[in-house]
């Protein structure tokens, strides 16, 4: 390997946040910060009353509480450097830094992916298998699909860093967006991407393919089963279990796949759809999770009505 200087050893980044808006940052800053507050309480909220209630000590509610995790985690993650470029223009970060953020950012997006479709199991095995529901899923079980969704994610991201930090950079590289990305970090290298291109297509593929393809089976499972209880009240009522979590899925995959599409079609829309629809996959899942649970679930619902009375008293 050849030797570089330092600039080139140790490149600089420098994030972009809304091209052409710079004067208005500070308002375009008030709904982020909005949606990362009612995100944080919302997700502590769940947590909280999960934590507190025995009777929510069940499978389903461990799920949940993955999920608010992780919520947290990917809205933690990323916050930090977008906040830096709205409120004080401080647009450049360090290489390592960048890989870091990227790194947490697609582990955390990757169990995401992972915890809605241990959340469909969940489902699944409540409506097709009830008596047998809390014999399956037990605390260990649970555990171990915990255990295994975090080590997936650790494992699958750690090599998509080290190949990046193989590559060689220009002194300054201009990323696409307020955070680092990988699919974005790719774009600035000046050495040849093609094994890190693969092995990132090959991580979507292993989690996030892999696990919306088992999702879709999962439902197709839970209708069959579904359609074949003869009361109609009773299919409802099975149904309406999974909706809240339908919503999770769509929330979390509509924007990914919309980004996916400007990423790769949209090279001729404005740098702005392009900074839209980043931030609208890292904040809307961790802002829309807690309050689709809080309203849809009833147990939560009545749980956290509870707890605000009981304040008010």
């Amino acid at each position: 390997m050849s030797v570089f200087n330092d600039s080139v050893l140790y490149p600089c980044f420098l994030l972009t946040g809304f091209s052409g808006l710079e004067n208005r940052y500070g308002l375009i800053s008030l709904p982020i910060l909005l949606a990362y507050a009612t995100s944080v309480a919302g997700n502590i909220t769940i947590l909280f009353i999960i934590r507190t209630e025995p009777s929510l000590h069940q499978p389903m509610y461990y799920f949940l509480s993955m999920l608010a995790f992780t919520d947290l985690g990917l809205s933690t993650t990323t916050l930090p450097t977008m906040f830096s470029v709205f409120w004080f223009h401080a647009r450049e970060i360090s290489f390592n830094g960048c890989l870091v953020q990227m790194y947490f950012i697609h582990v955390f997006s990757i169990i995401e992916s992972a915890v809605l479709l241990a959340m469909a199991f969940d489902r699944l095995v409540a409506i097709r298998a009830p008596l047998r529901y809390a014999a399956i899923l037990t605390d260990d079980v649970i555990t171990g699909i915990a255990l295994a969704i975090t080590g997936r994610a650790l494992a699958l991201v750690f090599p998509a860093s080290f190949l990046l930090k193989r590559l060689q950079y220009h002194p300054v590289n201009i990323l696409s967006y307020p955070f680092c990305l990988h699919q974005d970090l790719i774009k600035t290298t000046v050495s040849s991407r093609r094994v890190s291109s693969i092995y990132g297509l090959m991580v979507v593929i292993c989690s996030m393919g892999l696990d919306s393809v088992l999702l879709l089976l999962s439902y197709i499972l839970i209708l069959g089963t579904v359609l074949s209880i003869a009361s109609r009240t009773e299919r409802v009522k099975a149904l309406n279990t999974c909706i809240s979590h339908i919503c999770a899925v769509l929330t979390f995959y509509t924007p990914m796949i919309g980004l996916s599409m400007i990423h790769r079609y949209g090279q001729n829309a404005s740098p702005i759809v392009h900074v839209f629809m980043a931030n609208v996959y890292l904040l809307v899942p961790p802002l829309m999770n807690p309050i689709v649970y809080s309203v849809k679930t009833k147990q939560i619902h009545d749980r956290i009505l509870k707890k605000f009375n009981q304040q008010k008293v």
